[in-house]
């Protein structure tokens, strides 16, 4: 037994030890620093799960057991008096294993430069550079969106150049010719009708849009009463854009009338919680946040709630999460108290919440990705086959096999690597099925999957190929293909979701497999598109080595039937010239030069494809 081995041993025999009673833990590492605080209802329980198999544990929680000193605990009269305890003491100590949470949360405003020609953009900060600013606003994303639509409703230039000095010195650029601005630039504007633009995006900005299509109606009749036509144009546009643009914000409309939405994504060894915000029933804010790995999803959304919450005052009558979360009542009686009122803590299943539930993971997806120079929908494609099969967290390292043969004959196994929802070639292995007569789908299986793992027996503890274990595992079959393999993984110890990829009658992908039924996938989400590549690809690669093998018996078998050739020459003939069609085409002198060739040989094999009954009979196989 090795010195850790050792170690953890005894801190499991001191949490044994522990009262089953609620209470806060705290993690040290050997320098006394904390690296962890948790809570738990029953110490002795929650405790001495650290320490036992490995086998039950993440990666993260791998991790931080690795670095466990010794522990301490603090006993509470409640669980949830033990919660607010680790709240606390997390906000104190910032342990390296808890989800933190960094807050550059700020306020924002609306800049207003001075000057006959006026320019409107966001800011972060007050600087003392004449111009107005407004506000401050708490959400910087609202403050962003409101610019941007109200420069795109008035048609006003959000580009570096400088009025009047650069006016006449170029070009209008795109956005005038897409009517996205009113070109300045250009002169297509006067200097007044460009102030009474600015001055009505501002008051769309101060009161809303309901308050300025008030206003501007009563502006465009009044100039239609003095046959102001131009200007009557230009406020219907203005109009039509406020109207277009309150239609899009019904998208993301809802008749909860305040609510926080919550998600998360995962992926190569990060996490992205995506945090929409929901005020009168419209979208006002979002934000999101990026942390390591946060292993199990379930534990990660109540870490994440206690952690968000603690950094902000206003709490929501609903959060509403895209899935599960620990400790969820516990959560919403310590939000209730927070906010002074009741707060629901809500996974919809279906209809217009789950719908938005489901938006913000793809958005938290999509910011995953793009974090990690991926696509949101390779993120979102794993992430949604995690929840499909029910996976701890998504699978980032997927392998996939297939068995090919023709009548039991040159029967054989392709292996091929997804990671992170793309093809690792590198990876890809075949097998030649050593122990199977026939053809027996099952037992071929069998041996691939326990030969697989008997090399990683061998090669574990170098991290790659085949010394590294993968995430899961999918066999191109139904239900007798897991059933007949898993056996296979149990007796070998090793814990690898294992399921089944099915098709349908027209060999496209219908449904996953698992032991005692199947998961039908619908056709629109990613995590079919991701499975149906997986089970396409694995086919082709199988199929492709074994129309290799059988390419080359034909050879072998065409080459042997010559008097003088064995294995050693046949094989240097086809090293020497590369195809059959070449060693008929070459002449007597090119085959006596060939390597392991002697005269009588190279005219043996001269004879037998020049001959004119042999000629006809010999396929032009390249």
């Amino acid at each position: 037994m090795t010195d850790h081995e050792e170690h953890i041993k005894e801190l499991r025999a001191r949490a044994m030890r522990l009262p089953l009673h609620p209470g806060v833990y705290l993690m040290h590492d050997k320098s006394g620093k904390i690296i962890y605080i948790g809570k738990a209802k029953a110490l002795k329980n929650r405790v001495s799960q650290y320490f036992g198999s490995e086998k039950n544990h993440d990666a993260k929680v791998r991790q931080m057991v690795a670095h466990v000193d010794w522990f301490e605990y603090i006993l509470t009269d409640s669980e949830f008096e033990a919660l607010v305890l680790e709240c606390s003491l997390i906000k104190q100590h910032t342990p390296k294993y808890n989800i933190l949470l960094k807050d550059d949360k700020g306020y924002s405003y609306i800049r207003v430069t001075k000057g006959p020609w006026p320019r409107i953009s966001e800011a972060k900060q007050v600087l003392d550079d004449g111009a107005e600013y407004i506000g401050p606003y708490v959400s910087g994303w609202s403050v962003k969106q409101s610019v941007e639509e109200a420069q795109r409703i008035f048609r006003l230039p959000d580009c570096n150049r400088r009025f009047p000095e650069d006016i006449g010195k170029g070009r209008p650029c795109l956005n005038y010719f897409i009517k996205r601005c009113c070109a300045p630039c250009h002169g297509k504007i006067s200097q007044e009708e460009y102030s009474e633009t600015v001055s009505e995006a501002l008051d769309f900005l101060r009161g809303g849009s309901a308050e300025s299509t008030r206003v501007l109606t009563r502006k465009m009749e009044e100039a239609a009463e003095k046959l102001e036509f131009e200007r009557a144009a230009r406020i219907r546009d203005s109009l039509a854009a406020i109207r277009k643009m309150s239609e899009r914000q019904k998208v993301v409309a809802t008749k909860v009338p305040e609510q926080d939405v919550i998600a998360l994504a995962q992926g190569g060894g990060r996490t992205c919680f995506e945090v929409f915000r929901f005020e009168n029933g419209r979208l006002t804010d979002r934000e999101n946040f990026f942390t390591g790995e946060a292993g199990n999803a379930k534990a990660a959304r109540g870490e994440f709630l206690e952690r968000y919450y603690s950094m902000r005052n206003r709490v929501p009558p609903r959060v509403t999460l895209d899935g599960p979360a620990e400790g969820a009542e516990l959560l919403s009686e310590w939000l209730t108290g927070k906010a002074g009122r009741k707060v629901t803590i809500s996974v919809p299943q279906k209809g217009e919440q789950a719908q938005l539930a489901e938006m913000c993971r793809s958005n938290a997806a999509e910011q995953l990705g793009q974090s990690m120079g991926r696509t949101g929908r390779e993120t979102s494609a794993l992430d949604e086959l995690a929840r499909l099969l029910n996976l701890p967290k998504p699978p980032a390292y997927i392998e996939a096999y297939d068995i090919s043969n023709l009548a039991g004959n040159e029967n054989v196994a392709g292996m091929v690597v997804f990671e992170n929802g793309r093809p690792l070639r590198s990876a890809y292995r075949r097998f030649r099925i050593k122990n199977v007569v026939g053809q027996d789908d099952y037992a071929s299986m069998r041996e691939v999957i326990a030969r697989r793992m008997n090399e990683y027996r061998l090669s574990r503890g170098n991290g790659e190929g085949f010394g590294r274990l993968p995430d899961l595992i999918l066999l191109d079959g139904g239900r007798g293909h897991v059933a007949a393999v898993q056996p296979v993984l149990d007796e070998a110890g090793i814990s690898v979701p294992l399921f089944g990829m099915v098709k349908d009658s027209r060999h496209r992908t219908r449904a996953i497999a698992k032991n005692g039924g199947e998961i039908e996938i619908n056709s629109s989400r990613s995590a079919f598109t991701l499975v149906s590549t997986i089970q396409d690809e694995v086919h082709r690669f199988a199929i492709g080595y074994h129309r290799q093998l059988h390419r080359k018996a034909a050879v072998s078998s065409t080459l042997l039937s010559i008097e003088g050739v064995g294995p050693t020459r046949a094989k240097a003939l086809m090293k020497q010239f590369g195809t059959i069609s070449a060693i008929r085409d070459a002449d007597l002198a090119e085959l006596e030069g060939a390597p392991k060739m002697t005269e009588p040989v190279a005219q043996s094999v001269y004879n037998f494809f020049h001959s004119s009954q042999e000629k006809g009979e010999i396929s032009k196989e390249s």
